[in-house]
């Protein structure tokens, strides 16, 4: 494990599915990271020595459901206000009143949903690859499954218990690496490809990822800790979040078309389908995120953005951090 991973404190602290792990560096004002599917803290491996060295709190989790945190058995123990109270059970457990959150992937749908549900405790808001988008439209199965056509969206494929875990659990490294691949700029299939996005009829997620070479990004030795993490743990609890979309829009019913007003800032990878399919999200932001400090879109950027692009991504945290009242 890299040296800036080994330097860093471990603990676990309570929250209300019981206990999540955290590996914090640093002093100063609370900057929580919340990470996205399928990785864990160690996702946030390059930002946790650098805004700690800028003079900060620097604290990652591994969300409820993967890592070291607690993994519940009922599906609905992860629905999105569950997430959220977890993440202000880790502000008040490391004594803190408020903390600026930062999430990547479905972290950054987590972090916005923070700021919105909880603005007294999280002041500022930093959103990697997913832009915020209000809650807002129809029923999210029913969306997902209007983009059904002759394949099947990985969302729609994720839905049914066990359905996923058989594809990925008996060669957990083969298929995250291939995961991690398809979505990475150096390694993801080219325009025209078969989308690793869609499922064929019978078939696996797997059928359209690249094989035969890692993404520059991801050494054997990154591989090998995610791998041992989701090979300990299975993966339902991480796949529990896409189980409860439809239990978070039901939830969510109060924040309908709600802004998030605290400081923002978003960055995505221009050759992300994140950004590119949610290109109108983005567009919206003077009206759903009026606070928002600024918008970048790295060019030739794939999706795991604070690992493809760590130098710059931290160069724009760790500058919008300090621009922050």
């Amino acid at each position: 494990m890299p040296q800036e991973a080994t330097t860093a404190t471990h603990h676990v602290v309570p929250s209300p599915a019981g206990r999540i792990h955290l590996v914090e560096q640093g002093t100063g004002p609370l900057v929580l990271l919340v990470h996205g599917f399928p990785e864990t803290w160690y996702s946030w491996r390059h930002q946790l020595p650098v805004l700690a060295a800028a003079g900060y709190r620097t604290v990652a989790i591994d969300v409820r459901g993967y890592g070291r945190s607690a993994k519940p058995g009922d599906t609905d123990a992860y629905r999105m206000l569950e997430l959220v109270e977890d993440n202000a059970a880790v502000v008040h457990a490391l004594g803190e009143q408020s903390a600026v959150i930062v999430g990547h992937d479905w972290g950054s749908t987590i972090a916005a949903t923070s700021a919105l549900v909880r603005p007294e405790i999280f002041r500022a808001v930093g959103l990697l690859s997913v832009p915020y988008a209000p809650r807002g439209g129809p029923r999210p199965s029913e969306f997902f499954s209007q983009m059904r056509g002759e394949d099947e969206f990985y969302v729609s494929y994720f839905q049914e218990p066990g359905r996923a875990e058989a594809e990925i659990e008996p060669d957990v490294r083969g298929w995250l690496a291939g995961f991690y691949a398809a979505m990475s700029a150096d390694t993801m299939p080219p325009p025209g490809a078969r989308d690793p996005h869609f499922v064929s009829r019978g078939g696996t997620l797997r059928d359209r990822f690249p094989v035969g070479r890692l993404p520059a990004w991801l050494s054997e030795d990154d591989l090998d800790v995610y791998a041992a993490e989701f090979e300990r743990t299975g993966m339902s609890g991480a796949l529990g979040r896409y189980r409860n979309m439809d239990r978070d829009w039901e939830d969510l019913t109060d924040f309908d078309g709600a802004p998030i007003t605290q400081p923002s800032l978003f960055i995505g990878g221009g050759l992300d389908a994140s950004t590119t399919w949610l290109a109108d999200a983005i567009k919206a932001y003077p009206t759903t995120l009026p606070g928002l400090a600024a918008s970048h879109i790295l060019d030739g950027c794939g999706h795991w953005i604070q690992q493809e692009r760590h130098a710059e991504v931290n160069r724009l945290l760790t500058h919008w951090l300090a621009s922050l009242p």
